[in-house]
């Protein structure tokens, strides 16, 4: 699967950085209680750091507002979905365990304080390009709502949009019968492609400790 970002993308985020992974025969399901103890212990530990700083004041989270911003989303109407995860913990509104790859997902994005993505490869059709959205570009997202993509950060595959560093679609969910997954991440801006690289390794590692399976790796710049 060729995974490409649009050149209209590239123009309105020049810095922009993008790590995807696919992952092969891994096997989803409850997370073990390694994974749900550090998630939990995390939170808590935010939720305590966010008593005395503001979300506005945590460079990471102001960093992906401005690329949103330069892409033509208002970052106060969609938020990223770290800043998402954090104004939720911010209320002590705890993220719950889901299952074992979106638990993941969750934990290095509060890490990181950088959205990700992870999707059904089996229901991914053909290649992937992030792009910015058109106003043809809807999907019924996680929350059961319709989101409209124009002027948002969106992957697509031939089929139309399926993921995005807001809230991703029912389409492409990833469920304990997953065998194959494809992961989105979206890096600061800032970072350069040696740090961005790490972080992606990382990411990858963990996954494949829990899920068992293969993986490979690519930073798109």
């Amino acid at each position: 699967m060729r995974c490409i970002i649009s050149e209209q993308l590239k123009q309105r985020l020049p810095s922009g950085k993008f790590g995807v992974i696919r992952y092969r025969h891994i096997e989803v399901g409850d997370s073990p209680q390694m994974l749900k103890g550090r998630l939990e212990l995390f939170q808590e530990s935010i939720y305590v750091e966010l008593q005395e700083k503001a979300i506005a004041d945590i460079p990471e989270l102001a960093e992906w507002r401005q690329a949103f911003k330069q892409i033509g989303t208002d970052p106060g109407r969609y938020r990223p979905s770290s800043e998402s995860l954090y104004r939720r913990i911010q209320k002590r509104n705890f993220i719950p365990s889901i299952h074992s790859a979106a638990d993941v997902n969750n934990f290095f994005s509060l890490y990181y304080k950088i959205p990700l993505g992870i999707y059904d490869l089996d229901r991914i059709e053909g290649s992937v390009t992030i792009a910015v959205g058109t106003e043809h570009d809807e999907y019924i997202a996680l929350n059961g709502r319709t989101v409209n993509f124009a002027n948002k950060l969106v992957s697509k595959d031939e089929r139309g949009p399926f993921g995005s560093p807001i809230v991703d679609s029912e389409r492409t969910a990833v469920t304990k019968e997953t065998k194959n997954a494809l992961q989105i991440v979206y890096f600061l801006p800032s970072m350069t492609e040696d740090a961005a690289n790490r972080q992606l390794q990382a990411i990858q590692t963990m996954f494949t400790q829990i899920h068992g399976g293969e993986a490979e790796a690519q930073l798109l710049v």
